[in-house]
């Protein structure tokens, strides 16, 4: 079964948190997800999720720090999510690869469809609210 190691980027902004759409074409299309990407062979966590969000976003992350670090298991690929938390950036983002993004208020997270093994990070974001502000 194929194994997916991925930088994980939860980006805020006060009580928000920003979300990418993932293409249809893509596994678990169509659904929300916290932006990121594959770290490649010899990189670190840290430079995967700046390079990722350079390349997706268009924004410099300047700040960040690990979150938490998720496996989760598809009937067709497991991945590890290795998340952090984006506190401070520069650059506005924008959807380099065509994505719609969106800012979306952490207590209403439970109303948007993320992936599965995404669901973890948004129980925990929304655990963690007044900690994170």
């Amino acid at each position: 079964m194929p194994q997916l190691h991925v930088a994980v980027g939860v980006i805020l902004r006060k009580q928000q948190v920003l979300l990418a759409l993932r293409s249809s074409k893509q596994h678990q299309g169509g659904k929300w997800e916290f932006p990121g990407g594959k770290i490649e062979p010899g990189e670190t966590v840290a430079a995967a999720l700046k390079r990722e969000l350079q390349e997706e976003l268009a924004i410099t992350v300047t700040q960040a720090e690990p979150f938490m670090l998720l496996q989760h298991t598809y009937p067709e690929r497991q991945v590890t999510l290795d998340i952090w938390l984006v506190t401070a950036f520069s650059g506005t983002p924008a959807g380099l690869e065509g994505q719609p993004l969106q800012w979306v208020n952490i207590a209403d997270l439970a109303d948007i469809q993320f992936p599965d093994a995404n669901q973890p990070i948004v129980t925990k974001l929304q655990q963690d609210i007044g900690l994170l502000v």
